[in-house]
């Protein structure tokens, strides 16, 4: 069971994909997890140029970051998507392919198009705050 529960608000429009807030109660041990890249195994950026393949190597790797720490998708409390794009289509591309990985845990986000992000031909990271159960001291 997640740490994390969200919140939707009735006095806020419902036609959204994703709750207002998460509130994780504690103790919780908390997880930052860096920006996920499109890049492969060699470093390399995979995809140049397609928005959604792009999206779903940083949604795989993301995924393998939180497995590390022994968390996964439904402990995520909060991301932020960066597209570095000013084309509202590019953004909406990427938010479906991470909306597929998300499922029905459709955490608070902020979607972002942005002019550039750090990796030659990068074109989609996503960054999260993830919560589990604190550990047993």
């Amino acid at each position: 069971m997640s740490s994390v529960r969200l919140v939707r608000n009735p006095r806020l429009t419902q036609q959204v994909d994703y709750a207002y807030a998460a509130v994780a109660d504690a103790p919780v041990r908390n997880i930052w997890v860096a920006g996920a890249c499109p890049l492969d195994l060699d470093g390399d950026t995979v995809a140049a140029g397609d928005y959604v393949a792009q999206t779903h190597q940083v949604m795989r790797n993301l995924v393998i970051s939180l497995e590390e720490v022994g968390a996964s998708l439904t402990d995520v409390a909060k991301t932020t998507v960066y597209v570095a794009s000013s084309r509202q289509a590019d953004l909406v591309a990427a938010w479906e392919v991470y909306r597929e990985y998300m499922g029905e845990h459709d955490v608070p986000s902020t979607l972002l198009g942005v002019t550039v992000l750090g990796y030659d031909d990068q074109l989609v990271e996503v960054e999260a705050v993830a919560v589990l159960p604190a550990a047993d001291g």
